[in-house]
């Protein structure tokens, strides 16, 4: 296949560990001390295997662990999806390569925000990509597969690692070092990078990008959310400790199936009538949420079925257009 006949593919790099380098194939937990990771152009240069299936632009963006990302590279990835649309008219799809430990949140709230048309896939890596046997070299290969496929599109941002493609809404890190560690609680995988061809089985019946409500264009900041951890002995300590720092809203990660500790639900109760919007969310990561009386008399909104990470996005974001509890309360029946 001639490089004018392959699918174009930006693929945007941001850091973490399918970046990152150690010093010897079998450091495979402690390579970050190091602080050693390649850009995005240097990733496909240690990969050129990619370039045999797309005409892949490669755009160095951030070179961080995903630890240290948060909202300021949350805007400039959205914003740069955007341009690299625009300045690319045959560009066939985006991959952005991030860090695992905070690739769901980084998925989702994209899926959230993101204006263009074309399919965006996540993906990352368990080792590094100086590691033996390293997942970065195929996760890399795959995403950009699944981001020029046709058939990804319209699904809302994907995540793809170890050959699973999942949905930014539904996804979550469960394991701290085993490659399956992506995994979606209640539906499973929308389909598999298979070496033949990628399989889709379902779609995310949620609305997604490039069709929502929310825009973070020009915004200065989100809204401070705080998430609450129940625990048996939690005396609400926290919540009023969010309060005063100035908390917009709260998501309670409540005991399954989605209640906080007695004394919290006081505290949270007295939050709500201080003006501040809170969730309920579960620590268990599955299921939904039923607003039950005991909710509903104290004011809390449920999280629906998002895990509490996934949940004080949604609700940021919700703060950035109203503090109305019933359009809160839609929004969290919409996305």
């Amino acid at each position: 296949m001639s490089t004018a006949t392959k699918p174009k593919v930006a693929f945007i790099g941001t850091g973490g560990t399918i970046s990152s380098l150690g010093v010897h194939p079998l450091e495979l937990q402690d390579y970050g001390v190091h602080n050693n990771r390649l850009q995005a152009s240097g990733i496909v240069a240690r990969f050129p295997e990619v370039n045999e299936v797309a005409e892949v632009v490669a755009v160095d963006f951030r070179n961080v662990p995903s630890t240290d990302i948060y909202f300021p590279e949350w805007q400039a990835l959205a914003a740069l999806c955007s341009q690299l649309v625009a300045d690319h008219p045959d560009l066939a799809g985006i991959v952005i390569g991030h860090g695992t430990a905070t690739l769901e949140e980084t998925a989702y709230f994209l899926n959230l925000v993101l204006k263009v048309s074309i399919p965006v896939v996540m993906i990352g890596s368990q080792r590094p990509a100086s590691g033996l046997s390293t997942d970065a070299a195929i996760n890399l290969v795959n995403g950009v597969r699944t981001a020029m496929d046709p058939d990804s599109r319209g699904r809302g941002v994907l995540l793809m690692l170890n050959d699973e493609i999942q949905a930014a809404r539904e996804v979550t890190k469960t394991s701290n070092w085993r490659m399956q560690t992506f995994r979606t609680p209640d539906f499973g995988a929308l389909g598999h990078a298979d070496a033949d061809r990628i399989a889709y089985y379902r779609r995310p019946e949620r609305r997604h990008m490039p069709d929502t409500e929310f825009d973070v264009a020009g915004l200065a900041a989100l809204p401070r959310v705080d998430i609450v951890y129940a625990y048996p002995g939690s005396d609400g300590t926290a919540v009023r400790a969010f309060v005063a720092a100035g908390a917009k809203g709260i998501v309670s990660a409540g005991f399954a199936p989605g209640s906080p500790p007695p004394a919290d639900l006081a505290a949270l109760a007295e939050a709500v009538k201080q003006g501040v919007t809170v969730v309920q969310s579960s620590r268990a990561g599955s299921g939904r949420i039923y607003r039950s009386k005991r909710l509903t008399d104290a004011g809390i909104l449920s999280g629906d079925n998002l895990n509490p990470q996934k949940a004080r996005l949604l609700l940021a974001l919700a703060l950035t257009r109203t503090s109305d509890p019933a359009e809160i309360a839609r929004m969290f029946a919409t996305y």
